[in-house]
């Protein structure tokens, strides 16, 4: 029987997956795997680096906020502090840090074993794909909360429009990442160039064809957050249009469709 020998220089997320592999075990899935591999994706996503562009991005966004506040102070009569926030967070927050933060984080997640060839590592451990597939968007989720959620609601706050803004973007950033970080997982581990399909889809189908028709903004997770918005705030949205239930239960629903589809591209794939 011919024994895969591992190539030197093994790249250190390959390492990592090697030392996690817990052993066999006649029940399947050995007891602690789901733990250790979410450890094991943990440490692989959070970087400094990604950690700085994110960082930036929600930071940008405090900067906006402060300066859709002062304009609305200086220009009171005519302008509504919760419309101009709650249209802020949408265009700027929902629309370009949520789903930048999530793909960032998620497509990394399998994609990166895949560009370096160490999925096999990971392909090999005696562990149901479903729970590789569960790891690796539950700890996309963990890194990329935290990063955005702190930012996104002081930004809320600081365009004084009041707690139903900063609520309504606590929330819809806790949906939004949840779904994202779901579908960019599965987009990391089934395309190379992740980050580039990632854009694309945000861009054109969340930013222009979403927008065509009702039956399209079902398909957009740009429209559940932006109907938490407009739900929360009162404030009428494009794209938000949907009932608050719906929005909730949705994203969470997209991403466990998605885990699972990533489980059975885990099954299907062939490694080297």
């Amino acid at each position: 029987m011919a024994v895969a020998v591992p190539p030197t220089g093994t790249p250190e997320p390959a390492s990592e997956l090697a030392d996690a592999a817990p052993q066999p075990s006649r029940r399947g899935s050995p007891p602690g795997a789901f733990v250790r591999l979410y450890g094991v994706f943990l440490r692989h996503l959070l970087t400094w680096g990604r950690a700085t562009v994110i960082v930036a991005l929600g930071g940008l966004a405090v900067l906006v906020a402060l300066a859709v506040n002062v304009a609305a102070n200086e220009a009171s009569s005519t302008t509504d502090p919760v419309t101009a926030g709650t249209e802020l967070m949408n265009r700027f927050g929902f629309t370009t840090v949520v789903p930048i933060c999530a793909l960032v984080f998620a497509s990394s997640a399998l994609g990166d074993t895949v560009d370096d060839r160490t999925l096999v590592y990971l392909w090999l451990t005696p562990v149901a794909r479903w729970r590789m597939a569960a790891a690796a968007t539950l700890a996309s989720a963990t890194v990329a909360l935290p990063l955005v959620f702190v930012p996104l609601v002081l930004a809320a706050a600081a365009t004084g429009a009041g707690g139903a803004l900063m609520g309504g973007t606590a929330v819809a950033t806790i949906v939004g990442v949840i779904g994202y970080s779901g579908v960019f997982v599965t987009l990391g581990l089934k395309f190379k160039r992740a980050l580039v399909w990632g854009i694309a889809y945000i861009l054109i189908w969340e930013g222009f064809v979403a927008t065509a028709s009702e039956t399209a903004a079902k398909l957009s997770l740009r429209a559940y957050t932006a109907s938490i918005l407009s739900q929360y705030t009162g404030v009428g949205l494009r794209l938000g249009t949907l009932t608050l239930g719906s929005s909730l239960l949705v994203p969470p629903l997209v991403a466990l469709a998605f885990t699972a589809l990533t489980a059975r591209l885990l099954a299907r794939t062939d490694v080297d």
